[in-house]
């Protein structure tokens, strides 16, 4: 059937995009496990991503976001999995998606996500100006979802709407296998 047949589709993309809503349609839809890479780091951790950001820094963070993911992609068992915005900043997280599930990038334009995270206090990357830091985030990682298997603009779909399309894709790739 292709990478799906892994059994793991995971979301990737900027925050605000719907990543960890859709994640949880998708799961109810298809009867699966879902994973949300950030909640799995604070249950592993004992501690909230803001604190390891504060404590060890972006590159300590991104550490443990790695071995989180690769952790959750070598489980056994179908699997939707929610990652947090810059997991896909290491190549080597870009290729444990690619080589072991069916990756999704969903996306949104700027005004669409800022409405979304303004008022989220828990976002490390988005302390001060939330506009100015959502278009600078946005401009330094404009191709960094483009290696997904897929991707959905989110801008103008509910949840609902994108895990919709999201199934219609995989039914016909698989349709077509």
């Amino acid at each position: 059937m292709g990478q799906e047949a892994n059994g793991k589709i995971v979301l990737v993309g900027f925050m605000g995009t719907g990543k960890s809503t859709v994640s949880r349609l998708l799961a109810d839809k298809l009867g699966w496990a879902r994973y949300d890479s950030d909640e799995e780091i604070e249950r592993l951790e004992g501690r909230k991503v803001s604190d390891i950001f504060a404590s060890e820094g972006e590159a300590g963070f991104r550490t443990i976001e790695s071995n989180t993911l690769i952790s959750l992609l070598e489980e056994s068992g179908n699997a939707i999995i929610a990652t947090g915005g810059g997991a896909v900043l290491l190549e080597g997280n870009r290729s444990a998606m690619l080589d072991n599930s069916f990756v999704v990038a969903l996306k949104a334009d700027a005004e669409h996500i800022i409405s979304r995270v303004k008022s989220d206090t828990s976002r490390p990357l988005l302390q001060g100006d939330v506009a100015a830091n959502v278009n600078r985030i946005m401009e330094a990682r404009k191709h960094a979802y483009d290696f997904a298997h897929l991707q959905l603009d989110t801008t103008a779909l509910t949840a609902s709407e994108a895990a919709e399309a999201i199934l219609l894709h995989l039914h016909s790739r698989s349709s077509q296998a």
